[in-house]
């Protein structure tokens, strides 16, 4: 059955569907009901697994809480695979932990494909290797997906119309429907719950795919609390200023994600090129507008432009020659346990590791806190 495309209304983005893994925690089936009737989540999708050997600890009891709050269930499989063969056994993988955890065959288990493993390959490898991991995973009885980034999607791998899980953040939700031909837009990643702690991911359904291939059946039972929660999650209460300046700035920042170097200081302008993690600038000029911190690069043929980070964190893509202070990861930590002792949230810290939540980490590896 092909999934049903819905019509949507473009005054606010909705919070159809969450996404949780280890970093959240042990979610309670009282967590996922809040979520259910006083915000309009009717779908949450679980990590399963990373790579060839990783298997998250609170996949089976998130799983299981899911459905007894009456949600709609899927997972995701972290994908680190850079050939066709680690891509077929990273899905053997995911499909016998997704089995073992108890997810229901015809669920969806989606590629989540955004690792530098990944960014290393051309478009054409990972076109290949998302294949065979989504035709290997249709053998134990799931549905297939990808997962990435807008700024990834038809770059560095092809998302064909009516498919994908595209995340792409604005900087004002409102009035926003960005990705209406994919079955699903995560529009945030701090999104708040009241009996949940931390930020989390969420997305918009625009198809039935994530339901089970059917029109939603989930209701809540808080019509109103799901409206002025809806409304308050798409607030932005970070304005840009409407004085803002070019101001000099001779500096050298190293990135700790991949960046778009673009022609112009904006996310609309053209990109010039990917430049990837690790990657050292220097810039001569910074500004902040348009919800991000801009700096200018002089090149041999005139200027490029890339943001170092959003304006609620002006510095989240880049490391500069500023001290830090570093926490040693120990056997039980998780992204969590680490931010929580560090007041930080868990996209802080891992974005300031030049990581994403979904990233392992290990025992003794250092992280920056401060």
């Amino acid at each position: 059955m092909a999934a049903l495309f819905l019509g949507m209304n473009a005054s606010a983005a909705r919070m159809d569907m969450v996404d949780v893994s280890n970093n959240n925690g042990y979610m309670s089936t009282a967590e996922y009901v809040s979520m259910r009737n006083e915000f309009g989540v009717k779908a949450v999708t679980v990590k399963i697994s990373e790579g060839g050997t990783y298997k998250d600890p609170y996949a089976a009891s998130n799983i299981a809480n899911v459905q007894a709050a009456g949600l709609y269930i899927n997972g995701y499989h972290f994908a680190r695979y850079a050939t066709k063969a680690q891509a077929i056994a990273e899905a053997d993988f995911a499909g016998q932990t997704a089995k073992a955890a108890g997810l229901p065959v015809g669920a969806v288990l989606a590629t989540d494909v955004e690792s530098q493993e990944a960014n290393n390959q051309s478009k054409a490898t990972n076109d290949r290797n998302n294949a065979a991991f989504m035709n290997e995973i249709q053998k134990f009885g799931y549905r297939t997906d990808i997962y990435t980034s807008g700024s990834w999607a038809n770059n560095k791998m092809t998302i064909k119309g009516r498919t994908g899980w595209i995340a792409s953040y604005p900087y004002v939700v409102s009035g926003k429907n960005w990705y209406s031909t994919n079955h699903a837009w995560q529009w945030s990643s701090t999104a708040k719950f009241r009996i949940s702690y931390g930020g989390f991911d969420v997305s918009q359904l625009n198809s039935t795919y994530y339901t089970a291939d059917q029109k939603s059946t989930v209701k809540p039972t808080d019509k109103d609390a799901v409206k002025d929660n809806n409304k308050e999650a798409n607030k932005n209460t970070s304005k840009p200023s409407t004085t803002a300046k070019w101001v000099k700035e001779t500096k050298t920042y190293t990135l700790k994600t991949a960046v778009k170097l673009r022609t112009g200081a904006s996310t609309s302008s053209n990109a010039i090129t990917i430049l990837p993690a690790g990657t050292t600038v220097k810039t001569d000029q910074a500004i902040i507008q348009g919800g991000y911190r801009w700096v200018r690069q002089p090149r041999f043929n005139g200027y490029g432009y890339l943001a170092t980070g959003p304006a609620s964190n002006t510095l989240e893509y880049v490391k500069s020659g500023a001290t830090h202070m570093y926490y040693t990861v120990k056997s039980g930590d998780s992204w969590w346990s680490i931010a929580q002792r560090n007041g930080l949230s868990m996209t802080t810290l891992a974005s300031q590791n030049g990581k994403t939540i979904y990233t392992t980490i290990y025992p003794g590896q250092r992280l920056v806190v401060r």
